[in-house]
């Protein structure tokens, strides 16, 4: 907090020329004394500032200097949000630019403020792939993110469920959603945008030809629209089934927020064993039939009678399997 405020009397210095220190601790809601101390430790750090008495005084750097924060170059600047992503930025192909643009910000600050972003750097770290998966590679991505920023049509080979399609998109936006980049882009013959896997398209040709970004089209925005409505969408069936206690704590770890909170407000009282019995929402039969095989035995599916039976059956594959000695 303290390094924080120690840049932001710099950077307020820099912009307005001279503060008093009433006026310093009224933007930064501190007390004047604490702006006294914050003074004495930016001079300590070798910081030209100086304050003038009177009633025109207050604290002002000595004319000239600069921090050197104002040495980005333009492109360091577009890509400063991504100064603490350096696995994004990588995948980007920013990692270079991102680079130099730490170095030009350590070296920007005074002694005090640098020794505590390193600091900070070692204790938190931003890791988006899951546990079990490198991210997701998309050799696609650099120049899709050259089209995003150009706003220039691309032309692409994509792999969608019902095969391989060719499409002419306007790529208004990439999105990092659980370590996989998705574009979210428009068609020329189509008014609303869609979501695409970056790493599904399996070939990609920058057109010469702009596109008008929708003024109105919020990025933000629209991908949180967009979540709601897949969230909506993804569970149309229930099943009721019967939890032992071994089963609804595996459950919370392997199972979406909406599962885990059905289980919550449907299971009733445990009978002598335990076991609770409870309705969940299923996307599909298939889906419902890997999740709960995840759960073995302490998991019985009482409807529908179809997702029960496939669960029998593969329950039967597998003791005819285990039935006999290893080969």
């Amino acid at each position: 907090m303290r390094a924080s405020r120690l840049l932001s009397i710099l950077l307020l210095l820099q912009n307005h020329g001279r503060l008093t220190a009433a006026e310093l601790a009224r933007r930064l809601e501190v007390s004047v004394r604490t702006i006294y101390r914050d003074v004495d430790s930016l001079h300590a750090a070798g910081i030209p500032l100086y304050g003038e008495a009177g009633h025109a005084g207050g604290y002002r750097l000595v004319d000239g200097w600069r921090t050197r924060l104002t040495g980005l170059t333009a492109e360091e600047a577009e890509r400063l949000l991504f100064a603490g992503l350096p696995g994004p930025a990588a995948e980007l192909g920013y990692d270079a630019v991102v680079a130099s643009v730490g170095r030009k910000l350590r070296a920007a600050l005074p002694a005090p403020l640098a020794d505590r972003a390193a600091q900070l750097q070692q204790r938190f770290h931003l890791d988006t792939p899951g546990w079990y998966s490198d991210g997701d590679p998309s050799p696609q991505l650099a120049p899709t993110a050259d089209a995003v920023w150009r706003q220039h049509r691309i032309r692409v080979r994509y792999r969608s469920w019902t095969g391989e399609v060719s499409r002419v998109l306007e790529p208004y936006g990439l999105v990092l959603k659980g370590g996989r980049w998705y574009v979210v882009a428009a068609r020329p013959d189509r008014v609303a945008p869609a979501t695409y896997r970056v790493n599904q398209i399996l070939d990609l040709t920058p057109l010469a030809e702009s596109f008008d970004r929708p003024d109105d089209f919020d990025l933000p925005d629209w991908w949180r629209a967009h979540v709601v409505d897949f969230r909506s969408r993804l569970h149309r069936d229930d099943a009721t089934i019967r939890l032992s206690p071994q089963g609804r704590e595996r459950l919370r770890e392997i199972a979406s927020d909406a599962v885990v909170a059905a289980v919550d407000a449907t299971a009733g009282p445990p009978d002598d064993a335990g076991w609770v019995r409870a309705v969940v929402p299923v996307e599909s039969l298939t889906h419902a039939h890997g999740d709960l095989l995840r759960l073995g035995a302490e998991v019985e599916v009482l409807s529908p009678a179809a997702l029960r039976d496939r669960l029998a059956d593969t329950a039967a594959a597998l003791a005819a399997l285990y039935a006999g000695p290893a080969d």
